[in-house]
């Protein structure tokens, strides 16, 4: 066999091992689509997934099941979805907490956020807020720091685990403003804000779609918002920058995932459902009803914003000498 040939052969093998790939893609999806929450029901990761599941699943024909694999900061369901064929049938939520929070304090996570997933889309971005139960000394953002500088230890957080959004960022606002307070993890959002709400723990740092409906039942009480400007459903509190603590002011992110390997077919075949079901007027609304902004980017776009957000928590873990508990 020549040199010509040889290249031919080759070249034929390369066109016939894509056949596969390439007739899967096409037929994508020819069964339900498994989104795995890696968070308890209740808290914004579920909700959000929920509401897009839905309409994605009318957009691709096929239904979207939404299964919550809570534990470890989100690291186990994002690990089962790391395990998983890369066949556009089992996807993961992507928070700032499983991408970039966890892995950032967390040596032994079992994924690496940038390696091991595939980007597919930035559904939503979503304020952060401190709230506090009614019974905590203090009404006001002031009244708040005061209280805190003046009783190192004496009060505790609630988070949705070690290594969550909720850890790393009230982590980085402690250290910012020198103050104190205990952390309590929980297996998530929802079972951490219950516990607020019923006064188990004075605070927490929680996303504001899931803290809203008890802050306008006056259930809990809010500090201080991570947003680009003052949330219109919360107009007279401020935000990290009016009080001098502009890098807290970083938003969550609610995105999309596949495995490594996933075909490119699939994944833009997906973020096109996406994007589609984020052009509906009724889930649009009820994702910005959540206080959440709509994103919808690029795969390419979502995969700079994990890279970014990775690094910041990076520094944090380094600054404040966090460990896993």
């Amino acid at each position: 066999m020549n040199k010509r040939q040889a290249t031919s052969t080759l070249l034929a093998g390369a066109l016939l091992a894509c056949f596969p790939l390439l007739a899967q893609a096409q037929a994508y999806p020819n069964k339900p689509v498994r989104l795995v929450v890696p968070f308890a029901p209740g808290g914004t990761t579920d909700l959000i997934a929920r509401i897009i599941g839905e309409r994605m699943g009318t957009v691709l024909g096929q239904t979207v099941v939404i299964e919550n694999k809570a534990g470890a900061g989100g690291a186990i369901g994002a690990a089962e979805v790391v395990k998983s064929a890369p066949d556009g049938y089992t996807l993961s939520m992507a928070t700032v907490s499983t991408t970039a929070a966890n892995p950032a304090i967390n040596p032994k996570i079992p994924y690496d956020p940038i390696t091991d997933f595939v980007p597919i889309i930035n559904i939503a971005a979503t304020p952060n807020v401190i709230a506090v139960h009614p019974s905590f000394p203090a009404s006001d953002y002031k009244g708040f720091l005061e209280q805190l500088k003046k009783n190192p230890g004496k009060f505790s957080y609630a988070s949705s685990g070690t290594g969550g959004i909720g850890h790393l960022q009230t982590e980085l606002f402690k250290s910012l403003s020198g103050v104190f307070m205990t952390h309590i993890p929980y297996r998530g959002a929802g079972p951490a804000l219950n516990d607020v709400v019923a006064g188990q723990v004075p605070v927490l740092f929680d996303n504001l779609p899931s803290a809203l409906p008890f802050i306008k039942d006056k259930r809990l009480v809010p500090m201080v918002v991570a947003a680009p400007q003052r949330v219109a459903a919360l107009p007279d509190v401020p935000t990290f920058k009016e009080v001098g603590l502009e890098p807290v002011n970083r938003m969550a992110y609610y995105g999309l995932l596949a495995p490594k390997g996933t075909p490119k077919e699939i994944v833009d075949k997906l973020n096109a459902a996406a994007r589609t079901a984020l052009a509906d007027p009724t889930v649009k609304s009820r994702i910005e009803a959540t206080g959440s902004i709509i994103v919808g980017n690029t795969p390419a776009e979502f995969g700079e914003q994990i890279k970014a957000e990775l690094a910041v928590y990076k520094q944090v873990v380094a600054k404040q000498g966090l460990k896993l508990d």
